[in-house]
């Protein structure tokens, strides 16, 4: 199988993949991996991957041009056409099924052995690494075939995680460990359930020594846990066809704050509906 890799700092990967099982899996054949420099498509003097968000807020977001333009270039010119999207009974989206474009972001659902085993059937995996603040919400519902979370905790951006998937993924392959028997005998090999009354992390944050919240039991009113982020968007207010949401140009801050709301409940209800349990809940939600 063949992994391609989207990435801002595309010599983090000199070193992760170059070592132990995955080493031994791209020498024997079982792998290829490709590692593609975003800003390499971009088309000004400044190799401008990111802007402000619309709506104002904190920090950068990765603008989609570039992402859209990177990937159609790994998978082919006619990939647009061939990822034509269908839906699954569950809603999900449904796309070339034997190739994932997964967007790796603290919002996304999270990396389980079961989504391991799933992309360890697929011929093609192409991961986009995050960065900043955010990508531009336009990449998660028109490009990539899901969002992927590795857990619920801050990092600096998608590469760890992608060089992560890698490596889980590539061990579940046919002939990558020598012996067979160890990739079934690991932990989460099989199914399991999570006990516990931890409370999960709200946009893929922890805190070190904060309280626990008991599951099924709401937070109070204002307290934002449990909800993931909400979606971005930033320049152009236009592309292919798919705008902006209006409210967000308006410059009305409260409406942009009601919606971020919203649009953060929903999106925490379909990628992540476990962590609502601990969301503090108004009456407007």
């Amino acid at each position: 199988m063949r992994f391609d890799i989207i990435t801002i700092f595309p010599e983090f990967f000199d070193g992760p993949l170059d070592y132990g099982i995955v080493r031994r899996a791209k020498e024997g054949g079982l792998v290829e991996i490709g590692v593609h420099d975003l800003r390499e498509y971009t088309h000004d003097r400044h190799r401008t991957v990111d802007d402000r968000p619309f709506g104002g807020g904190e920090g950068m977001v990765l603008k989609p041009e570039s992402i859209f333009e990177a990937v159609e270039a790994v998978l082919g010119k006619d990939s647009n056409a061939r990822r034509t999207e269908s839906k699954k009974e569950n809603g999900e989206k449904r796309k070339d099924e034997k190739t994932a474009v997964v967007l790796l972001s603290a919002a996304g659902k999270l990396f389980r052995q079961e989504t391991a085993r799933r992309y360890a059937q697929l011929e093609r995996v192409v991961l986009i690494c995050g960065r900043y603040e955010g990508v531009d919400e336009r990449v998660a519902e028109h490009l990539a075939t899901e969002e992927l979370s590795i857990g619920d905790y801050v990092l600096s951006g998608g590469e760890l995680p992608a060089a992560l998937v890698v490596d889980a993924v590539t061990r579940l392959l046919p002939g990558a460990l020598g012996n067979e028997a160890s990739a079934v005998q690991e932990s989460f090999s099989g199914e399991f359930s999570v006990v516990g009354d931890q409370q999960p992390a709200i946009n893929g944050q922890q805190s070190g020594g904060g309280r626990r919240a008991r599951r099924g039991v709401p937070l109070p009113s204002g307290e934002t846990r449990g909800i993931l982020d909400y979606p971005h968007y930033t320049r152009p207010a236009e592309y292919r066809g798919w705008a902006v949401p209006e409210v967000l140009l308006g410059g009305n801050h409260a409406e942009i704050a009601r919606w971020r709301r919203r649009a953060a409940l929903e999106k925490t209800l379909r990628n992540r509906p476990d962590l609502l349990p601990f969301a503090g809940f108004s009456e407007e939600d």
